[in-house]
């Protein structure tokens, strides 16, 4: 038993125990002081079906019929109005402590439910992000081990791709387990270019299967910043990966990056179907997503990103003229 139960145990007793004084020292001819004193027993039956549920509600309830009875047997008067009315009292109380209590129980119990339900929709959204973030790195070893099938491409090339992309995905495993928690950036002074050009690489197989053009366009001089490096793939992949989705065969989606003197910008640019108001709106929030496959949760992930590395994230849509996604990371 807790600290306060103990303390609701106490109440209940001490607040019966004091009511019935009250009875017993006022006159009995005071019928209406005797009336009000009736109903504050209903503050320990509330106590007991609040704190302890329909068991305590019942246990209650005997405690304070059993020091009601005795009051009521030695001032029995034989008068059926006022008899009846304390009779009356007996049995609506127990109906009151039954039904509070059971009211109470019942919600005690829709609550464990929902804490169970929330439980498990934490674990579903940790088993959805695996399986969004797992996807781009399969389809990029898938792709590059057809082409080593059939052939074609450079071995070294292909295997470098593979093993880059199995290491991408213990990342993800690794990360997507604390996907609830703040996300842990570990910053170090890299070059945003390799990066973004990684990225991009890491699409090439998903763009040929969809057969879209996929470019590039950046400076030749190194970018160097603070980054999380595999982190900030992460969320250039997912952005250009969707890129990718909403393009039609041979459509152009291209990366180009904008070098700026406090801000480093990073735009991502399709031809696709485009999008509304209020899909634009709604992109960033857990889940959502139009689409027929996918978890939704690409782009909320990505802006956690973006956000842990200072930088923000814009959304340029519109129906039938394609999207287009602007990062922008500070310099310093």
């Amino acid at each position: 038993m807790t600290n306060s139960q103990k303390y609701s145990l106490a109440a209940i007793v001490l607040s019966a125990l004091f009511i019935t004084y009250l009875h017993y020292t006022t006159i009995e001819s005071i019928h209406s002081l005797h009336d009000i004193y009736r109903q504050l027993y209903y503050i320990p039956l509330l106590i007991g079906a609040l704190v302890f549920g329909l068991r305590g509600a019942i246990l209650s309830y005997l405690f304070v019929s059993l020091l009601y009875l005795p009051y009521m047997a030695g001032t029995w008067t034989g008068g059926i109005m006022f008899e009846t009315k304390r009779m009356l009292f007996l049995v609506f109380s127990g109906i009151f402590s039954y039904l509070a209590g059971y009211l109470i129980d019942r919600d005690s119990r829709r609550k464990k439910e929902i804490e169970k339900e929330r439980y498990l929709a934490g674990l579903g959204q940790v088993s959805s992000a695996i399986v969004h973030d797992l996807k781009n790195p399969i389809i990029t070893i898938e792709g590059f081990a057809r082409r080593l099938q059939q052939g074609k491409g450079n071995v070294d090339t292909a295997a470098q791709a593979i093993m880059d992309s199995a290491k991408v995905m213990k990342n993800i495993v690794h990360d997507v387990l604390d996907f609830a928690k703040p996300i842990q950036l570990e910053l170090k002074e890299e070059d945003a270019a390799h990066v973004i050009k990684k990225a991009c690489e890491l699409c090439t197989a998903k763009a040929d299967e969809k057969e879209v053009k996929l470019s590039l366009d950046i400076p030749d001089v190194p970018q160097i910043m603070r980054l999380d490096s595999p982190h900030m793939q992460r969320a250039l992949v997912n952005l250009i990966s969707n890129a990718i989705e909403a393009s039609e065969k041979g459509q152009n989606v291209s990366v180009s990056v904008d070098p700026k003197e406090d801000s480093l910008s990073i735009t991502v640019r399709d031809a696709g179907a485009g999008m509304d108001k209020e899909t634009r709106e709604s992109l960033f929030i857990p889940f959502f997503t139009k689409k027929s496959t996918g978890t939704g949760l690409g782009m909320p992930i990505a802006k956690k990103i973006i956000e842990g590395h200072k930088g923000e994230i814009r959304v340029k849509s519109q129906p039938a003229k394609g999207t287009e996604v602007i990062v922008s990371l500070p310099a310093k």
